[in-house]
Protein backbone atom coordinates (compact mmCIF):
# COMPACT_ATOMS: atom_id res chain seq x y z
CA UNK A 1 0.00 0.00 0.00
CA UNK A 2 1.64 2.95 -1.00
CA UNK A 3 2.29 6.05 1.49
CA UNK A 4 1.01 9.19 1.40
CA UNK A 5 4.35 10.80 0.44
CA UNK A 6 4.42 7.81 -2.46
CA UNK A 7 1.01 8.85 -4.10
CA UNK A 8 2.20 13.07 -3.88
CA UNK A 9 5.14 12.27 -5.83
CA UNK A 10 3.40 10.09 -8.38
CA UNK A 11 1.02 12.91 -8.52
CA UNK A 12 3.39 15.58 -8.83
CA UNK A 13 5.96 14.67 -11.25
CA UNK A 14 9.52 16.86 -11.35
CA UNK A 15 9.38 18.78 -14.19
CA UNK A 16 11.69 18.41 -16.97
CA UNK A 17 14.98 19.58 -17.10
CA UNK A 18 16.30 21.65 -20.19
CA UNK A 19 18.27 20.00 -23.15
CA UNK A 20 21.87 20.90 -21.71
CA UNK A 21 22.76 21.72 -25.43
CA UNK A 22 19.98 23.97 -25.80
CA UNK A 23 20.57 25.54 -22.24
CA UNK A 24 24.33 26.42 -22.79
CA UNK A 25 23.90 27.71 -26.46
CA UNK A 26 25.57 30.54 -27.36
CA UNK A 27 23.01 33.11 -27.23
CA UNK A 28 24.06 34.85 -30.35
CA UNK A 29 23.98 31.49 -32.23
CA UNK A 30 20.70 31.50 -31.10
CA UNK A 31 19.85 34.92 -32.29
CA UNK A 32 21.51 34.30 -35.81
CA UNK A 33 19.27 31.39 -35.86
CA UNK A 34 16.01 33.26 -35.39
CA UNK A 35 17.12 36.38 -38.18
CA UNK A 36 15.53 34.86 -40.71
CA UNK A 37 12.12 34.58 -38.97
CA UNK A 38 12.52 38.03 -37.85
CA UNK A 39 13.21 39.37 -40.93
CA UNK A 40 10.50 37.45 -42.72
CA UNK A 41 8.15 39.23 -40.36
CA UNK A 42 9.01 42.45 -40.59
CA UNK A 43 9.00 42.70 -44.42
CA UNK A 44 5.35 41.48 -44.31
CA UNK A 45 4.57 43.45 -41.51
CA UNK A 46 5.64 46.46 -43.66
CA UNK A 47 4.12 44.94 -46.95
CA UNK A 48 0.89 44.69 -44.92
CA UNK A 49 1.23 48.80 -44.02
CA UNK A 50 2.28 50.54 -46.95
CA UNK A 51 -0.34 48.51 -49.05
CA UNK A 52 -3.26 49.06 -46.64
CA UNK A 53 -2.54 51.62 -44.20
CA UNK A 54 0.33 53.93 -44.40
CA UNK A 55 2.35 55.21 -47.53
CA UNK A 56 5.17 57.40 -47.74
CA UNK A 57 5.22 59.53 -51.43
CA UNK A 58 7.91 62.32 -52.25
CA UNK A 59 7.68 65.37 -53.52
CA UNK A 60 9.03 66.06 -56.84
CA UNK A 61 7.89 68.96 -58.49
CA UNK A 62 6.40 72.72 -57.12
CA UNK A 63 3.09 72.36 -58.60
CA UNK A 64 1.72 72.17 -54.80
CA UNK A 65 3.43 75.11 -53.26
CA UNK A 66 3.00 76.33 -50.87
CA UNK A 67 1.48 73.50 -49.47
CA UNK A 68 4.12 71.12 -50.03
CA UNK A 69 7.72 72.30 -51.75
CA UNK A 70 9.61 70.10 -54.28
CA UNK A 71 11.58 67.91 -52.00
CA UNK A 72 9.25 67.05 -49.02
CA UNK A 73 8.38 63.72 -47.78
CA UNK A 74 4.61 62.75 -46.83
CA UNK A 75 2.74 60.74 -45.34
CA UNK A 76 -0.77 59.11 -46.83
CA UNK A 77 -2.84 57.70 -45.32
CA UNK A 78 -5.51 54.84 -46.88
CA UNK A 79 -8.18 54.38 -44.50
CA UNK A 80 -10.54 57.42 -44.67
CA UNK A 81 -11.49 56.03 -48.20
CA UNK A 82 -12.36 52.93 -46.84
CA UNK A 83 -15.05 54.35 -45.33
CA UNK A 84 -16.01 57.51 -48.06
CA UNK A 85 -14.84 58.80 -51.32
CA UNK A 86 -12.69 61.49 -51.37
CA UNK A 87 -13.74 64.98 -50.46
CA UNK A 88 -13.36 68.65 -52.02
CA UNK A 89 -10.50 69.71 -50.17
CA UNK A 90 -8.18 66.67 -49.72
CA UNK A 91 -4.82 66.78 -50.83
CA UNK A 92 -4.89 62.93 -52.59
CA UNK A 93 -2.14 61.08 -54.55
CA UNK A 94 -3.39 59.31 -56.98
CA UNK A 95 -1.90 56.48 -59.69
CA UNK A 96 -1.45 57.71 -63.57
CA UNK A 97 -5.46 57.55 -64.63
CA UNK A 98 -3.92 56.56 -68.42
CA UNK A 99 -1.07 54.69 -67.23
CA UNK A 100 0.08 51.42 -69.00
CA UNK A 101 -0.50 48.00 -67.63
CA UNK A 102 2.61 46.58 -66.54
CA UNK A 103 4.43 43.87 -68.81
CA UNK A 104 3.55 39.96 -68.38
CA UNK A 105 6.29 38.47 -66.40
CA UNK A 106 4.27 35.51 -65.33
CA UNK A 107 3.08 34.13 -61.98
CA UNK A 108 5.99 33.86 -60.54
CA UNK A 109 7.65 37.52 -61.71
CA UNK A 110 4.55 39.22 -61.25
CA UNK A 111 4.51 38.38 -57.17
CA UNK A 112 8.13 39.58 -56.78
CA UNK A 113 7.75 42.45 -58.76
CA UNK A 114 4.49 43.40 -56.86
CA UNK A 115 6.60 42.82 -53.39
CA UNK A 116 9.43 44.87 -54.43
CA UNK A 117 7.01 48.14 -55.38
CA UNK A 118 5.27 47.05 -52.14
CA UNK A 119 8.56 47.79 -50.29
CA UNK A 120 9.68 50.73 -51.87
CA UNK A 121 13.04 48.35 -53.50
CA UNK A 122 11.44 48.76 -56.78
CA UNK A 123 10.03 52.29 -59.44
CA UNK A 124 6.22 51.82 -59.68
CA UNK A 125 4.84 50.56 -63.33
CA UNK A 126 3.42 54.38 -63.84
CA UNK A 127 3.84 58.16 -62.29
CA UNK A 128 1.88 58.61 -58.99
CA UNK A 129 0.59 62.32 -58.94
CA UNK A 130 -0.24 64.41 -56.03
CA UNK A 131 -3.29 66.80 -56.08
CA UNK A 132 -5.96 68.68 -54.35
CA UNK A 133 -9.64 67.63 -55.06
CA UNK A 134 -11.89 70.60 -56.01
CA UNK A 135 -14.61 68.89 -57.61
CA UNK A 136 -16.45 65.90 -56.66
CA UNK A 137 -18.65 63.66 -58.93
CA UNK A 138 -22.03 66.08 -59.88
CA UNK A 139 -20.20 69.34 -59.25
CA UNK A 140 -19.72 71.75 -61.76
CA UNK A 141 -16.27 73.37 -61.58
CA UNK A 142 -15.42 76.88 -63.31
CA UNK A 143 -12.99 79.96 -62.37
CA UNK A 144 -13.73 83.65 -63.25
CA UNK A 145 -12.40 86.39 -61.55
CA UNK A 146 -9.36 84.61 -59.87
CA UNK A 147 -11.44 82.41 -57.92
CA UNK A 148 -12.96 79.22 -57.87
CA UNK A 149 -16.66 78.02 -58.14
CA UNK A 150 -18.06 75.07 -57.27
CA UNK A 151 -21.87 74.46 -58.45
CA UNK A 152 -22.27 78.63 -58.29
CA UNK A 153 -20.39 79.38 -54.85
CA UNK A 154 -16.72 80.50 -54.55
CA UNK A 155 -15.15 78.18 -52.70
CA UNK A 156 -12.42 79.53 -49.98
CA UNK A 157 -9.13 78.54 -50.64
CA UNK A 158 -6.87 79.94 -47.68
CA UNK A 159 -3.76 77.61 -49.17
CA UNK A 160 -3.45 79.35 -52.47
CA UNK A 161 -0.74 82.13 -52.91
CA UNK A 162 -1.84 83.60 -56.16
CA UNK A 163 -4.82 83.92 -58.26
CA UNK A 164 -6.58 80.94 -60.33
CA UNK A 165 -6.71 81.78 -63.72
CA UNK A 166 -10.50 81.51 -65.43
CA UNK A 167 -11.40 78.63 -67.08
CA UNK A 168 -14.89 77.47 -67.98
CA UNK A 169 -17.87 74.86 -66.60
CA UNK A 170 -17.03 71.78 -66.32
CA UNK A 171 -19.01 69.16 -65.35
CA UNK A 172 -17.90 66.05 -62.88
CA UNK A 173 -18.72 62.74 -64.06
CA UNK A 174 -19.99 60.14 -61.60
CA UNK A 175 -16.58 58.19 -59.85
CA UNK A 176 -14.58 60.88 -61.28
CA UNK A 177 -12.76 63.91 -59.31
CA UNK A 178 -11.99 66.91 -60.76
CA UNK A 179 -7.91 68.04 -58.91
CA UNK A 180 -6.24 71.01 -59.48
CA UNK A 181 -2.85 71.63 -57.96
CA UNK A 182 -2.13 74.75 -55.04
CA UNK A 183 0.88 76.39 -57.16
CA UNK A 184 -1.96 77.37 -59.97
CA UNK A 185 0.11 78.51 -62.34
CA UNK A 186 2.56 75.53 -62.86
CA UNK A 187 0.61 72.21 -62.37
CA UNK A 188 -0.18 69.80 -64.57
CA UNK A 189 -4.35 68.99 -63.34
CA UNK A 190 -7.85 68.18 -64.33
CA UNK A 191 -7.66 72.11 -66.19
CA UNK A 192 -4.82 70.86 -68.77
CA UNK A 193 -5.80 67.02 -69.71
CA UNK A 194 -4.89 65.28 -66.67
CA UNK A 195 -6.15 62.19 -66.40
CA UNK A 196 -9.31 60.44 -68.51
CA UNK A 197 -12.05 61.89 -70.14
CA UNK A 198 -15.21 60.25 -71.06
CA UNK A 199 -17.71 63.40 -71.39
CA UNK A 200 -15.44 64.44 -74.09
CA UNK A 201 -15.31 68.31 -72.79
CA UNK A 202 -12.58 70.01 -74.64
CA UNK A 203 -8.70 70.47 -72.56
CA UNK A 204 -9.99 68.84 -69.67
CA UNK A 205 -9.18 65.64 -67.07
CA UNK A 206 -10.67 63.56 -64.26
CA UNK A 207 -9.13 61.57 -61.87
CA UNK A 208 -11.28 57.90 -61.41
CA UNK A 209 -11.81 57.25 -57.69
CA UNK A 210 -10.17 53.64 -57.83
CA UNK A 211 -6.98 55.50 -58.76
CA UNK A 212 -6.79 57.18 -55.52
CA UNK A 213 -3.91 55.62 -53.43
CA UNK A 214 -4.90 57.49 -50.15
CA UNK A 215 -5.14 61.60 -48.50
CA UNK A 216 -1.50 62.86 -47.40
CA UNK A 217 -2.08 63.99 -43.88
CA UNK A 218 1.44 65.18 -42.46
CA UNK A 219 4.72 66.36 -43.88
CA UNK A 220 7.53 63.90 -42.05
CA UNK A 221 10.84 65.51 -43.89
CA UNK A 222 12.84 68.26 -43.49
CA UNK A 223 12.28 68.43 -40.02
CA UNK A 224 12.16 72.00 -40.20
CA UNK A 225 8.70 71.50 -42.60
CA UNK A 226 7.39 68.96 -39.94
CA UNK A 227 3.18 69.22 -40.15
CA UNK A 228 -0.21 68.73 -40.84
CA UNK A 229 -1.16 69.17 -44.80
Amino acid sequence: MKTDTERAALASPEPATPDAGEKHRNPILRFLGELPGLVLMALILALLIKTFLIQAFFIPSPSMEPTLMEGDRVLVTKVPYYFHDPRRGDVIVFEDPTGKPPPDQGVIGGAVHWIFQGLGVQKPDNEDFIKRVIGEPGDTVWAKGGRVYVNGEAIDEPYLTQETRDFPKVDVPADMLFVMGDNRSNSLDSRFGLGVNPTKQPNVGFIPIDKVIGKAFVIVWPPSRWGGV
